[in-house]
């Protein structure tokens, strides 16, 4: 790999040391100071991975000099750290992987050459249906009737978890794969080799976003895009405009996650971010939760952005700590992003942005929207009078067609012959 800017450097974090592309080391040669958090990311993804051909000298220089007002113009090659599946589309994935194998066996060549490069895990969700329930053991009972009814695929699957490396399956009834991301699967820093660099992720569904929530930048692709990258492709993409979404202030009692989701949602709606990055910043972050944060992120696709990322602080380290992540991996998240000068701190200068959008979370109240609009948010307190508007304008819709029907027997009747009788009622005839 190629250190054109000459960034490589170390660090020391319990007795180990990794070495890492530096952006202070980057910044003494041009003013990256301004950037947001998730450009910042890929920053490092271009230096890490500059090779002078799939990522130049020119390609970096063009993110150093982004300009956030500008439309997207410049391509990037950006090179996810790892991969997350679903079964859904994870399992025919496998089968690709596998049917390499066999066309290298048929070629004379290694199969076990063939390996995904990039880590991947395939999360087997909503797989197990209630076929008992009302018993102790009927979660126990359904987990066996699963793999019972399913032998085949996940006898498969398990050959797959043995015998390629860079490959794990996590089993049915451990959770959704969102979940299982955020508490288990999440690195937020890999130190792999002794080198140390940001999780990155894409995933085989579009609510990937919601690890957006720890600090980790990643968005949905499909099946394909998801294979090339466990095979070491790049993801083509144009360095993107950034929406700064400035929060402040704390949720008042009576007002939950979901009232917040739905006023921002609504509010980039208006704006519109399709397209972008969203970054959430400002103090009202010490009062969020990650778990707040988390459902935020996971509402990216439904306000339409590619993602909406939370930076690294001391909230993202609790969760980390409280999830079961180890002592060394909780210190080597925190001494790598603020080796980086990317660990958020109150006193942290805003960066610029492409446009920003600011919300006292003081003001959000308690309101309700449908499953599939959530953008259509309605306040629990004008509920009932927004029912009744829309019920009336409900009936009204429906009596019109009736009364364009009795205005057509009018006139028939008026100009009298057969079509007058026809229209009458049988009992006058």
């Amino acid at each position: 790999m190629g250190d054109s800017f000459s960034t490589a450097s170390s660090f020391t974090v319990k007795g180990s040391e990794f070495r890492y592309w530096s952006l202070p080391q980057l910044g003494k040669q041009y003013d990256i100071s301004r950037l947001p958090f998730s450009l910042k990311i890929l920053l490092e993804n271009l230096l890490r991975n500059e090779n002078g051909v799939d990522v130049t000298r020119s390609d970096i220089e063009a993110l150093c000099r982004w300009d956030p007002t500008a439309e997207p113009s410049t391509e990037i090659a950006f090179t996810p750290s790892r991969v997350v599946l679903q079964d859904f589309t994870g399992v025919p994935a496998v089968v690709d992987l596998a049917a390499m194998r066999d066309a290298m066996t048929a070629l004379g060549g290694n199969a076990n050459k063939i390996n995904p490069l990039s880590p991947a895990e395939l999360v087997i969700d909503h797989s197990v249906q209630v076929d008992s329930y009302g018993r102790p053991d009927s979660l126990d009972l359904n987990n066996r009737i699963e793999f019972q009814r399913n032998k085949e695929r996940y006898s498969f699957l398990r050959w797959g978890q043995s015998a390629f490396s860079n490959f794990r399956v996590v089993p049915p009834n451990t959770g959704i794969v969102h979940q299982v991301n955020l508490e288990h699967l999440a690195r937020v820093v890999f130190g792999t080799d002794g080198v140390a660099y940001p999780d990155t992720v894409v995933g085989t569904d579009s609510h990937t976003t919601m690890i957006n929530g720890i600090g980790v930048l990643g968005w949905g692709v499909g099946g394909i895009e998801a294979e090339a990258a466990m095979l070491g492709q790049a993801i083509t993409m144009l360095i993107p405009q950034v929406v700064g979404f400035k929060l402040t202030g704390r949720l008042p009692e009576g007002a939950t996650a979901t009232d917040l989701v739905l006023t921002i949602v609504q509010m980039l709606r208006k704006l519109g971010v399709v397209g972008k990055f969203v970054e959430f910043f400002g103090n009202g972050l010490d009062n969020l939760p990650l778990a707040d944060r988390a459902t935020i992120a996971n509402m990216a696709p439904e306000y339409g952005a590619t993602c909406g990322i939370f930076p690294v602080d001391e909230e993202s380290l609790r969760y980390l700590a409280l999830s079961g992540r180890s002592e060394e991996q909780v210190a080597l998240v925190e001494a790598y992003m603020k080796a980086q000068g990317m660990f958020r701190t109150p006193e942290q200068p805003d960066a610029e942005y492409s446009a920003v959008l600011e919300l006292d979370m003081g003001d959000v109240l308690p309101s309700l929207a449908g499953p599939k609009r959530p953008q259509d948010r309605v306040l629990l307190s004008e509920a009932d009078g927004n029912f009744h508007h829309h019920m009336h304008e409900h009936h009204a819709a429906r009596r019109q067609p009736l009364e364009a029907v009795r205005h057509r027997r009018a006139v028939i009747t008026r100009r009298g012959g057969h079509d007058a009788a026809r229209e009458r009622p049988r009992a006058e005839r």
